[in-house]
This record gives C-alpha cells, structure tokens and sequence, in this order.
C-alpha cells in the first residue's frame, strides 16, 4: 500500500481528502493544528504527526517512503495576510520550498498543490482562464501565484512532477464556521439555524464559484493519479452565484426567519470569481455531489452538529 503525505491534513479540505484516500493508502497527515483540528480527523484511518512544514528535520523524517504528497498546509485567509504579509510569506513561501526540496530528496514521485482562485485578481473577466493574466491582491493571492511557479520550475528542472488546482469557493461539512476569517456558508448555515441576522460585507452582488468538499477532494485525487498530468487547472463547478442569493438560499433551506444585514467591504476581496472548468474536465474529471445536493447535505451536517452534545 503507497505511502501518502497530507500537510494541513487536520484542516477542513485536508480531512475530507485523507477520508477519501484512507482505503487505498497509509496515509500521514502533518499539521501543526495552527487552524485544523485533531477531532476532523476522528473515524478516520490517518496518522496525525504534529509540526510544521517550517522544521525541516521533521520534513525529511516524515517524508521517508512517501509517494505522493498533497500539500495544503498554508495561512488561508485573505485578511490575515493583509494584516501580517511577512507570515504569510514565511508559511506559505518558504514552507513550500521546505516540502518541494525534502520531497524531491526522498523520491516522492508527484507532489500536488493547492493554490487558489484568489491569483486571478478582481479582472473582470469571466470565466476565469487558467491562460489569464494572474492580478493577484492580496499577499495570500501573492503567495499562492509564487507557489504555482515553484512548483511549475521543480517539475521543469526534472527534480519533482507537480500538478495544482487552483480552489474556488470550497464549502461542506466540518468548515469552522467559528473561526475569525470563516468563510460565508458555514457562518450563514449557522447563523440562520439560530435565527439570528446573516452579515454579508459589501452589497451582496459579489459573486463566487461554490463548490462542494467532496468534488474538489476527488478533483485533487483525480489530478494526482492522471499520468503525466502537471501544470494548474481551475477547480470549480463553471457556476456563479451571488453572496446575496447564497445568503437567501441558506435561509430558505433552513426554513429560517433570519434577517440578512450589510458591513463594509473586506479589503482584498474580489468582485466576481467564477471558473472556466474544461481543462479539468478534459482529464474525465466528473464532479458528483453539485451545489443544490451540496448546500442540503452540508446544511444536515450542521444540524447534526447542533443537537449533538457539546464536544470537550
């Protein structure tokens, strides 16, 4: 059985893949638990090591047998690189040259990364095209935009086959709708189960590409074991959907009576995200959840998660 490495593996997109990838491989997952957590990997057959992808010792010694990494491990929020841009650096920079130089000395045989929509900028251009011109706007875009070029060089220089996808709105059960920088279906599906007022910065007419936990852990399997498959592609479902309508179709779902307020806009957000998918399609790629299955089920999971008992 292969030996898989996941960094960021505690996360909320990181557990969803080591769930699909537990039949078929051992997998280990290296978090430092900075945001993810130990419980979304509970039922599941992954060996958490806890650390960072900035100690290099523990990198190599992690690395030791493995054939495939994904790496996600990276700071995530637009917000957060804004207000520290060095950390941002640090982490999603320089980590990912610790795993692309440790992972190319063990003989890994493909690494994929998790890049981002976030590189395609506020260009108003829509579908967003893997061939755009990338306009990233905030240091977290930056950072991502960078990775994809060291990733692109490695594999070029031989030293490592690479393949990213590039995320747009991801969404599904165990997104921490808690966190400081959450993103807006866990927090709306949360907020209109308790009845309480749907917060949306700016006016609404925003738009973004959801795409369900599911899909996008099976695009990055998917990519991954393509053979010969490098180079980024979009992952998303090709759809656009307001912040404004998603915010009413949540509370419909939930048969709520919340009301939806406005707050000044985020800095660094974009205007309209939106994905050209036929790159990824072109390589048989089939989503199988889709967003109307993926907001009910992911809205049942959140209903679930309120009756439960509190976890310590």
């Amino acid at each position: 059985m292969k030996k898989i490495l996941i960094t960021g593996g505690c996360g909320f997109i990181g557990s969803h893949l080591a769930e699909k990838l537990q039949h078929d491989a051992e997998v280990l997952v290296l978090d430092n638990l900075r945001t993810g957590r130990l419980r979304n990997l509970d039922g599941i057959r992954a060996r958490c090591i806890r650390g960072s992808i900035l100690d290099r010792a523990l990198l190599r010694e992690t690395l030791r047998g493995v054939r495939h990494v994904y790496h996600l491990a990276a700071m995530i929020s637009v917000p957060e690189s804004v207000g520290d841009p060095r950390g941002c650096v640090e982490l999603n920079v320089n980590g990912l040259l610790n795993v692309l130089e440790e992972s190319a000395a063990a003989g890994v045989e493909k690494l994929f990364f998790a890049s981002s929509a976030a590189i395609y900028g506020d260009n108003p251009a829509v579908p967003k095209v893997e061939t755009m011109l990338p306009e990233p706007r905030s240091p977290y875009a930056i950072t991502k935009l960078d990775g994809e070029y060291y990733c692109r060089q490695f594999a070029a220089d031989g030293r490592l086959d690479t393949v990213a996808l590039r995320f747009f709105n991801v969404f599904g059960p165990r997104q921490d709708p808690k966190s400081a920088y959450a993103a807006a279906v866990p927090v709306f599906m949360q907020k209109a189960l308790a009845g309480e007022p749907l917060v949306i910065y700016g006016d609404g007419g925003q738009t973004r590409d959801f795409i369900h936990v599911h899909d996008l852990a099976a695009a990055c399997i998917h990519v991954m074991n393509t053979p010969g498959l490098t180079g980024v592609l979009n992952a998303g479902y090709g759809g656009q959907l307001t912040v404004l309508d998603l915010a009413r179709r949540i509370i419909a779902l939930a048969g709520s009576r919340s009301e939806i307020h406005h707050a000044p806009p985020r800095p660094g957000d974009v205007r309209h995200s939106r994905a050209d998918t036929g790159a990824l399609r072109a390589t048989g790629f089939v989503p199988q959840t889709g967003l109307a299955a993926g907001l009910a089920s992911t809205l049942d999971s959140f209903k679930a998660q309120t009756a439960a008992p509190a976890q310590p």
